[in-house]
């Protein structure tokens, strides 16, 4: 069987090939591809050896590895792997894909490629269909619960505890009510499509704000608007002035009736 993997942790696809020559030796790992950019430079080569399995890292350096699909199409069945994405894991369940939850033990290997084994011909080449299905699915549902890291242990967060998302040195961190701060594997553009519009709002390339969060609003410079929030932020949140109709939009849409 001929294995391909996407995945730019290097400590992880280690981990990965480790375990996969231990338990499968008989297998070939044809690569270890690290981002969205070689993955559908691999698949569009003809030159190439098709995979018979591939294991997904669901974020890449470059973005969501769900992106790839939107490329090129890959009929070999999927493994995902995820360090502690919730959602992803109930949508997997939901849609019979099968997944790993990081760090990948022994046996949770052994026992996805036991079950693709399985499967017949027909269910493998039902595998791009169901990561469209899954893909789509992600788009359009809210997120509730993120799955978070707190010293050594992985807690559950809920986004009616997030006063604000906000990034910096490319890296996403949300900042709750009673001023803990977690960082969140996700960009600011993924967290936008999963997160409920009409509590949370977009308010400019570094934050996303909740609206129960916004305390008043400032004119600003330049007939932009300064959100002040009900906890200290690390910079100030400025609306441009293309964005201020929206916003205002946004804010009175949502204010509870009298």
């Amino acid at each position: 069987m001929n294995i391909l993997i996407i995945e730019d942790e290097t400590a992880a696809a280690a981990n990965l090939q480790s375990i996969l020559k231990k338990i499968a030796p008989s297998y070939n790992i044809l690569a270890v591809l690290e981002s969205i950019e070689e993955s559908v430079e691999y698949f569009s080569s003809k030159s190439n050896i098709y995979p018979d399995l591939v294991f997904m890292d669901i974020h890449l350096a470059d973005g969501e590895s769900f992106h790839i699909f939107e490329t090129v199409e890959i009929t070999a069945p999927i493994v995902f792997t995820t360090a502690y994405d919730e959602y992803a894991l109930r949508a997997f369940k939901v849609n019979s894909i099968d997944y790993i939850l990081k760090p990948i033990k022994e046996e949770d290997l052994q026992h996805a490629i036991a079950k693709l084994a399985q499967l017949s011909g027909q269910e493998r080449t039902e595998y791009q269909s169901r990561v469209e299905n899954l893909v789509e699915t992600s788009s359009r549902e809210n997120q509730r619960v993120f799955l978070v890291h707190y010293k050594d242990k992985i807690i559950p967060l809920s986004i009616d505890d997030i006063a604000f998302f906000y990034t910096s040195n490319e890296k996403v961190s949300a900042y709750t009510y009673s001023g803990d701060r977690y960082i969140i594997d996700r960009t600011l553009e993924t967290l936008q499509g999963v997160l409920p519009s009409n509590d949370f709002f977009r308010a400019n390339r570094q934050y996303i704000v909740a609206r129960r969060a916004v305390k008043d609003i400032a004119v600003w410079f330049g007939s932009r608007l300064a959100l002040n929030l009900t906890l200290e932020t690390p910079e100030r949140i400025i609306i441009s002035k293309a964005r201020v109709p929206e916003f205002k939009q946004w804010l009175m849409a949502i204010q509870p009736s009298n």
